[in-house]
């Protein structure tokens, strides 16, 4: 089955009853944590930096409390500095609702893969089902190592944003620097959750490294449409159907090739 194949196949199952009920899910716990964390907090923040904006533009002192952690004194004196010249205070407001923006943005693609991989089993079992009752699934992936790898991802992901400061401020190259590191957790993320839940582990290792670069194009065309904002929270269960159907399709074709090579030399022991 090629690519194509692929995708079509993907798109009549998401389309299906019993995959649109489950895409609803990741959709409504997404947007209510946002709601929760930012519609509750984001008036606070605001109110904070006007305040601090409007004592330093008029000249005024801003008085911090002595025990106000570390963060809130940094972000305090950035702020006063930032506002204390009307010249670049409205740039730096811009600023500050752009980058929020992002940061939002960036969030609930975060949120919503870590939602989907609880329900990527119930998603696989409805394929398996389905199209390949025929193959027999054995998942090495547990709640420990899934929240091992999802660590894992976010530390890097969170250290690579750091180490790419220098970065951002060089032409084109900022833009790499800007998305590699999302993307590097949405394609280990991905991977993972979707491998772990069809295959044995010896069984990932040997399918991921024979076909690693179609499963990052994979990931890598479905980050490029998570660009589009907030398109994640609608069609996360889909990035699932479809790497199931890949990933089912190469153990489809790995039980061919062992079947192949037995035949040939039966004394091989996987």
């Amino acid at each position: 089955m090629n690519e194509v194949e692929i995708i079509n196949r993907s798109i009549k199952d998401f389309f299906t009853s019993k995959i649109l009920k489950l895409s609803i899910i990741p959709l409504i716990l997404t947007m209510l944590i946002l709601y929760i964390m930012f519609f509750s907090m984001a008036s606070v923040a605001i109110d904070f930096i006007k305040h601090t904006a409007e004592i330093s533009q008029a000249g005024g002192e801003v008085v911090l409390d002595e025990n106000a952690p570390f963060y809130i004194t940094v972000l305090t004196y950035i702020v006063v500095f930032i506002f204390k010249y009307s010249i670049v205070s409205w740039l730096a407001g811009f600023l500050f609702y752009t980058i929020g923006a992002i940061f939002v943005f960036k969030l609930s693609v975060i949120l919503t893969l870590l939602i989907i991989s609880f329900l990527t089993p119930q998603i696989v079992e409805v394929l398996h089902k389905k199209h390949y009752s025929h193959i027999e699934l054995k998942p090495f992936g547990t709640i420990s190592n899934a929240i091992t790898n999802a660590l894992k991802s976010l530390f890097i992901m969170v250290l690579l944003y750091i180490l790419f400061i220098p970065l951002y401020f060089i032409p084109l190259i900022n833009i790499i620097a800007v998305f590699f590191p999302l993307y590097y957790f949405f394609h280990k993320l991905l991977n993972f959750d979707v491998g772990s839940t069809i295959l044995s582990k010896n069984e990932y290792k040997a399918i991921y490294k024979e076909n690693s670069l179609s499963f990052r194009l994979r990931t890598l065309a479905l980050y490029f449409i998570s660009m589009i904002p907030f398109i994640t929270l609608f069609v996360v269960v889909f990035y699932v159907v479809y790497l199931s159907h890949a990933y089912l399709l190469s153990l489809e074709n790995y039980y061919k090739d062992t079947k192949f090579l037995e035949q040939k030399n039966p004394e091989i022991i996987e």
